[in-house]
């Protein structure tokens, strides 16, 4: 699907257009994680306050002034969203968002502050995606696909690329999954160039679409979604991108809603970063005591989004 060599493309051509994000260790802390040795990537600080941008951009940079002459449309649980409307109004085109009825509604504030044309459909996002790829067929917009998109992937990735950089003694990298494309790209990247870091998926209890899948061998479709974790609920991850990223993760957990919230508290009051429930997925997988750490491991917690769940 991917290769390194479209990671470092992707980082060539995003740079000075989203930020580098710092790198905070996780000391001086109230409530200790048991002795873990964790440094945050502090993703929630991007524009827009997602990973997503990096993908959103990389994709779009690749796009003509005719292709996107009738706007750009797109399906998101909000972060996805919120970097297609802040892409969109660098670019001065119309933008189109299909959200879910669970997205957060600070984030649809947030996307119509962009000013993008906000449309609700559903209650998952497939079917708010459903209905973007409809508008898209109708009006000629460019559609952008929020996880399955090798650019969109390979932009993600670079994140990947970051934390290699600057934490060069990384052991393990936990990283939340709504649809997979995150941690495609920056498995591909971080296996390309250190293969022996392990690579930690995590997804909502109520929303186990890779982990349902690397079970079973072969793409499953969830019967139902119960998490309200908009940006971490999908019925069905990419048939092609799970080719590519199965045998990448090492290891998959699933944490529940209220730990994710436990979590987001917990970083806004120890280190007053404000997190969705996604970007607390990395802290709550630590503070579960369901994964195993050798003395010494060098641990990186993605902190993937920004939102107010934990203030």
């Amino acid at each position: 699907m991917i290769t390194l060599q479209d990671v470092e493309a992707a980082r060539e051509r995003i740079k000075g257009r989203v930020r580098r994000t710092p790198m905070l260790h996780a000391s001086q802390m109230r409530h200790p994680l048991a002795g873990l040795d964790v440094t945050m990537k502090l993703e929630s600080l991007q524009v827009t306050g997602s990973f997503k941008a990096r993908g959103a951009m990389n994709k779009v940079l690749t796009l003509s002034p005719e292709q996107i002459a009738k706007g750009l449309v797109t399906a998101s649980g909000g972060n996805h969203g919120l970097a297609m409307a802040r892409t969109g109004f660098v670019a001065g085109v119309k933008t189109t968002i299909f959200l879910p009825s669970s997205v957060v509604p600070d984030k649809v504030a947030k996307l119509r502050g962009w000013n993008a044309q906000v449309e609700i459909v559903g209650t998952v996002f497939d079917e708010a995606n459903a209905a973007a790829l409809n508008f898209a067929r109708e009006t000629g917009a460019a559609y952008v696909h929020p996880f399955s998109d090798p650019l969109v992937v390979a932009g993600q990735g670079t994140l990947g690329l970051e934390i290699l950089e600057d934490m060069p003694d990384c052991d393990t990298i936990l990283i939340a999954i709504g649809g997979g494309g995150l941690i495609t790209g920056m498995a591909t990247a971080v296996k390309a160039l250190k293969p022996g870091v392990r690579i930690i998926g995590i997804e909502p209890e109520g929303s186990p679409t890779l982990k349902a899948s690397l079970d079973a061998g072969h793409v499953v479709t969830l019967d139902r979604v119960t998490t309200k974790v908009a940006t971490m609920a999908c019925r069905r991850t990419d048939d092609t991108l799970f080719a590519h990223v199965r045998s990448k993760i090492d290891e998959m957990i699933l944490v529940s809603d209220s730990e994710m919230e436990q979590a987001a508290q917990n970083l806004w009051f120890e280190f007053g970063v404000a997190t969705d429930l996604s970007g607390a997925a990395s802290l709550a997988a630590l503070r579960s005591g369901r994964l195993s750490f050798r003395p010494g491991e060098k641990i990186c917690a993605l902190v993937c989004g920004a939102g107010i769940d934990g203030v």
